[in-house]
């Protein structure tokens, strides 16, 4: 069988781009989580042994895996879950990295704006496009307001991170901001560090399940 590559669906676009311009598109098969697990980050850990269950990844005698597995994620918010659950499961990965921010800025300009100011809240392109209903209404700001500040009282900045320059994808990231109350930066990083995380991982699972 393929390896498999089971992916936050917030990561679905910049994903397919990879693998289509690495010519890996072919030779793994994707499956995605859903994207608001970015609010419940310890539901991805079982959200991921259950998807791997029911694509005859894991055996269901032993727990083993089937075939290479590469996981989507950073660790996202799952406090080490996520990467005890891959210890227990030899040949499964996942991408490098504190969660997608990460991945998208790379290392050395996520460390910089971090150093900045640690009070950021991060959007990428997806979570901008759907800021309204994974964040504003996924937190419940949109029933209770006054949870604003118990939710982003520290924060200081949005910093948008961008794949693509798209202004209206831009303009919904500064609205974003303002509704948080927050000041707003802008950095363009296009797909280049995310590119490089992406093809790496799958490239060498590719060759090891070949």
């Amino acid at each position: 069988m393929k390896p498999l590559v089971v992916a936050c669906g917030a990561l679905a676009s910049e994903l397919r781009a990879v693998l289509s311009a690495n010519g890996l598109t072919e030779r793994v098969e994707v499956r995605y989580l859903p994207a608001n697990l970015h609010n419940r980050p310890e539901r991805i850990v079982p959200a991921l042994e259950t998807l791997l269950a029911v694509e005859g990844a894991l055996q269901p005698d032993t727990g083993e895996l089937e075939r290479p597995v590469v996981v989507g994620y950073a660790d996202c918010g799952t406090a080490g879950a996520l990467d005890a659950f891959l210890a227990d499961h030899p040949g499964a990965t996942r991408l490098d990295g504190a969660h997608c921010y990460e991945m998208f800025a790379g290392s050395e300009l996520f460390a910089e704006l971090h150093h900045d100011e640690p009070g950021t809240f991060y959007l990428t392109d997806f979570l901008a496009k759907h800021f309204d209903a994974l964040v504003w209404s996924g937190l419940g700001l949109d029933r209770h307001p006054e949870l604003r500040d118990t939710y982003f009282g520290n924060y200081q900045r949005v910093v948008f991170i961008s794949q693509v320059d798209e202004p209206t994808t831009a303009a919904a990231a500064r609205a974003a901001a303002e509704q948080l109350g927050l000041a707003f930066e802008h950095r363009h990083v296009g797909l280049d560090p995310f590119a490089a995380t992406i093809a790496t991982a799958v490239s060498v699972t590719v060759r090891s399940g070949a």
